[in-house]
């Protein structure tokens, strides 16, 4: 009986193909799924808009986490800077280098990151809505996948959501001057909320007196306040919240413990192998100077 339906299905489903198509299309059914693909529906490919990367140009995908604020205070973020929330932003990172094509480096801070693509990549013939679509996907379920790493005792109470954007930087100083703009603007930020934070936490100013305090201050002003009232040398506050994470490529040893059985030997032992790995590797150093380019040539050599 099972037999009998489902040669009935599949005769229904190749009348309802031969209806589909034209005339002149008809009788290739038998040729098999390329056949099938020439509908008569297939004109709507048209309207698709054509949005092919330019050639020669770095490809820079950035995601920012939507309406991170309240996510944030929903979920008991450490202020000026959460630790947690950081290295889990740059593990996402690194799952979306390790996991799609063709991505040279990446660069994050606060709640969001960079990833850049070589200039000669043909990933997905360089569709532009492949880059941003895949690598904001990966990362935030990443993002989901990991939060009970670093969240141990907190509670995903609802799903974060991030948007993405795609910029081509048709030279290598066109891509500096990117990467140095959100340094720049992560030094920025950084600086202002170490005092902001300080001001409420242990001068007791609600948010709004510790805004008025600052507005109008220059970054000299914002350093004498954390300095002569804080005793904080902003200088001396850890690097990747005062020059955000780089990821590249580096070869890494990792050591593993293997079970194997040695000639001559009744018993198996256990023996350490050393394995060599390309990862991701975080830095948190200078992007906007020399000489982080100048140590790693290989970024921006010819692909």
């Amino acid at each position: 009986m099972r037999v009998r339906v489902r040669v009935r299905e599949a005769a229904r489903a190749a009348a309802v193909a031969a209806a589909a198509v034209g005339p002149g299309t008809r009788a290739r059914l038998s040729g098999g799924r390329a056949a099938m693909a020439k509908s008569k529906f297939e004109y709507v490919r048209d309207f698709e808009a054509d949005d092919t990367c330019l050639p020669n140009c770095w490809v820079v995908t950035r995601l920012d986490g939507r309406n991170f604020h309240r996510f944030a205070e929903q979920h008991g973020f450490s202020k000026p800077n959460d630790d947690r929330a950081l290295h889990l932003m740059t593990k996402c990172a690194q799952t979306v280098m390790q996991e799609l094509e063709d991505i040279v480096m990446a660069y994050g801070q606060s709640d969001e990151y960079s990833f850049v693509f070589k200039n000669k990549s043909n990933w997905f013939k360089r569709r532009a809505s492949k880059f941003m679509t895949h690598v904001v996907s990966q990362f935030a379920s990443s993002y989901v996948f990991y939060w009970k790493d670093y969240f141990k005792d907190q509670p995903l109470l609802y799903p974060p959501g991030f948007d993405g954007r795609v910029i081509l930087y048709p030279s290598n100083q066109n891509l500096k001057d990117y990467l140095s703009w959100r340094q720049a603007d992560c030094h920025i930020n950084n600086l202002y909320n170490t005092v902001f934070w300080m001001l409420v936490q242990r001068s007791g100013l609600t948010p709004v007196q510790a805004q008025d305090r600052l507005q109008g201050t220059l970054a000299g002003d914002k350093n004498e306040i954390l300095f002569s009232e804080f005793n904080i040398n902003y200088n001396n506050e850890p690097l990747i919240y005062r020059k955000g994470t780089v990821l590249i490529w580096q070869k890494v040893n990792e050591v593993t413990t293997k079970r194997i059985k040695l000639p001559k030997e009744t018993e198996e032992k256990e023996v350490e192998v050393t394995r060599t790995r390309t990862k991701a590797v975080p830095l948190h150093c200078d992007i906007i100077g020399d000489q982080f380019w100048e140590e790693y040539p290989e970024i921006l050599a010819d692909s």
